[in-house]
């Protein structure tokens, strides 16, 4: 069975190319997920057939064609789904998330998550849910967000998701991401105290609370580092001190550097260097060689909750950020030789 749904494009609309304008309006579906629905003729405008790059305009009508699941009650579905397991014994487990898996079902991702790997690779063993938690997050303490890769924790005993959600609360955890940024943040190593609102007009993404804002959000707290600049983008580390939702996305871009390719902050798009068609073209083809926001969980230490030993993990940066920023360093140093 299918449903319809129709998208009739605001009259203020600025011209957007039609994938990242629905990527706003459908927050659990992919971009490539959406490219294929123009491919397959289910995303339709106007009734006629468009390409991913079509920019919408305003008054365009949209209609999308999405399968429709009426039986699902919120049970999880096993579903023998590879995962990449660090660290596991009896009571809790380490695993390294890849971009693109979604932690826990959710509308629009019923099947394919973390959770439905973990309700198969436990035979159904059941995990423990946080009191007040949705039924659908067993296990879980924290969580990352569907395109960002990395470490997490997953506790296997109530007891130990108790103790271990405590740490989290009380800031002990050590929680370090890689990230590539827009631009060269000034300072090069800092700290971010702002906090963390949902955004008053987009109830999608958040916002940072400046100090003369109006709006009352939640403590955050982000330490930066910068390790590598490369003038148009840099690495960073950033060290969390809180962990709210999309913390470190919503801090990098209140200092006007957002995570290279995230499209719900801003960094999907040139923000430092030329216009120049050339340029234009090597950023598109950054773009498609890391095709999601360029952020990863590279490490994580917490004191195990029933052994009491300070347990360390890392994981190395993923073949795309990797390949992204050897794109960028040779585009770099071309430039340098070129300037001599």
């Amino acid at each position: 069975m299918n449903d319809v749904r129709t998208i009739v494009v605001d009259p203020g609309q600025a011209l957007l190319r039609i994938d990242k304008f629905l990527m706003d309006r459908l927050p659990q579906v992919s971009r490539n997920k959406i490219q294929e629905g123009l491919r397959d003729q289910r995303i339709l405008v106007n009734g006629g057939k468009v390409k991913p790059n079509y920019k919408v305009r305003p008054d365009d009508e949209i209609t999308i064609e999405t399968p429709v699941n009426d039986e699902y009650d919120g049970e999880i579905v096993p579903e023998n789904i590879p995962m990449d397991i660090r660290y596991e014994d009896e009571y809790l487990m380490v695993v390294h998330k890849p971009a693109g898996m979604v932690v826990h079902p959710g509308y629009g991702n019923y099947s394919g998550t973390l959770v439905n790997a973990l309700a198969y690779y436990l035979d159904h063993h059941a995990l423990p849910v946080l009191p007040g938690n949705e039924a659908d997050r067993p296990g879980l303490v924290h969580r990352l967000d569907k395109d960002t890769s990395g470490m997490l924790v997953i506790a296997k005993k109530e007891n130990v998701l108790q103790q271990l959600a405590a740490q989290f609360h009380d800031h002990k955890p050590d929680r370090r991401y890689l990230a590539i940024v827009w631009g060269s943040p000034e300072p090069n190593e800092g700290t971010i105290r702002k906090p963390i609102a949902r955004h008053p007009k987009n109830r999608l993404i958040f916002t940072a609370v400046e100090e003369d804002s109006a709006l009352e959000g939640r403590e955050a707290v982000t330490h930066y580092k910068v390790i590598k600049d490369y003038y148009y983008i840099s690495l960073i580390e950033c060290r969390l001190e809180t962990g709210r939702t999309h913390q470190i996305r919503v801090h990098m871009e209140s200092m006007g550097h957002p995570v290279f390719n995230d499209v719900r902050y801003g960094g999907d798009r040139i923000r430092k260097g030329t216009i120049f068609s050339k340029y234009r073209q090597f950023v598109e083809n950054c773009f498609s060689t890391c095709p999601r926001q360029a952020l990863h969980a590279r490490s994580l230490a917490f004191v195990h909750p029933i052994t009491r030993k300070k347990m360390s993990f890392s994981s190395e940066l993923p073949s795309d950020m990797h390949e992204l920023l050897h794109k960028w360093d040779r585009y770099v140093k071309d430039r340098s030789q070129k300037e001599l």
